[in-house]
């Protein structure tokens, strides 16, 4: 596979990254990542609660963990029944035992009376056909900002014309859930680069394997899973290898592996120079920085140059 360097700015350390054989559900392909692992960080669902909903476009998350630093994944989302449903536009750092209001969330359910509580909640993070949209609308208070956004996704997918995310997420779930046993988490794994078709999609690295475990479903099934649910390609037969015995079927299927993975190598993007890093944040060592240019967008948690959490995807 081509370098993982080439997909954030310098001077970032990605030595030790090593990527996996592709995995395809579908329209979705899926690759494993491995690297070094940073012990310590609060992972998101475990340790990371809603703690409760101030107004509308107004929510408070809370770090329970006695010890260490919660990294909040980029454009989380929370959704409970007969509640106003609530997404985040950025990432950010909370110490231990620390609450932090967010004055800048989208709803993403218009229209839907009722606060989201700190109980019978489960998260997501955004399609990614809104995250770029939802990250140029940080900073700005406005909790029905993503509203027009969403209802353009919908209509696109021939739902109603509205903007209630659920549309997809809640009603869709019994489909999009597939794709987390359709694709393996390995053993180890702490990352993953995702590829709708045959374009980048996105590249996701998380601390150690728990962070990104907990992440695996929010973004398999929601982040990744609801643009290849709406581009899933008809069946088609298989072709059977010509092999006549055990050493031929085995490099019969050397050879596809290594064809795979020079196929979906091709895909990533190009490096290039135009690719820029401008810090938003820092606690401790900690450095939370945004990406953006040559088609990318996204936010990278730093320590001493290295990367320990990335959510990077296209800029569409």
């Amino acid at each position: 596979m081509t370098p993982l360097g080439t997909l954030l700015p310098a001077p970032l350390d990605l030595d030790g990254y090593r990527a996996g054989p592709p995995q395809r559900a579908g329209a979705l392909t899926m690759v494993p990542v491995w690297g070094p692992e940073r012990p310590g960080i609060v992972p998101p669902r475990s340790g990371l609660k809603l703690k409760r909903v101030v107004g509308y476009g107004q929510v408070e998350l809370h770090n329970g963990a006695r010890e260490g630093v919660a990294i909040v994944p980029l454009h989380l989302g929370y959704i409970q029944d007969a509640a106003q449903n609530h997404a985040l536009c950025s990432s950010a750092l909370l110490g231990a035992g620390q609450t932090r209001r967010f004055d800048d969330a989208c709803c993403v359910q218009a229209g839907q009376g009722g606060y989201l509580e700190g109980r019978d909640q489960w998260f997501f993070v955004l399609p990614a056909e809104l995250r770029a949209q939802a990250m140029r609308l940080r900073g700005r208070k406005d909790y029905a900002k993503l509203w027009p956004d969403i209802t353009a996704l919908n209509r696109a997918y021939g739902l109603p014309s509205r903007g209630h995310l659920e549309q997809i997420l809640s009603r869709k779930r019994a489909t999009l859930t597939q794709f987390q046993s359709r694709l393996e988490l390995l053993p180890g794994q702490l990352g993953a680069l995702f590829f709708l078709r045959d374009r980048f999609a996105g590249l996701e690295l998380a601390p150690d394997p728990v962070y990104f475990a907990e992440m695996w479903m929010p973004l398999v099934c929601f982040a990744y899973g609801v643009g290849a649910w709406r581009a899933e390609p008809a069946l088609s037969a298989a072709e059977p290898y010509d092999a006549t015995d055990l050493a031929g079927l085995r490099a019969e299927l050397a050879r596809d592996r290594a064809e795979r993975m020079a196929e979906v190598a091709s895909w990533l993007p190009e490096p290039g120079g135009d690719l820029r890093m401008v810090e938003d944040e820092r606690y401790l060592d900690l450095r939370l920085s945004t990406v953006t240019g040559d088609g990318l967008a996204g936010q990278v948690v730093t320590e001493h140059g290295r990367p320990i959490y990335a959510s990077v995807f296209a800029d569409r």
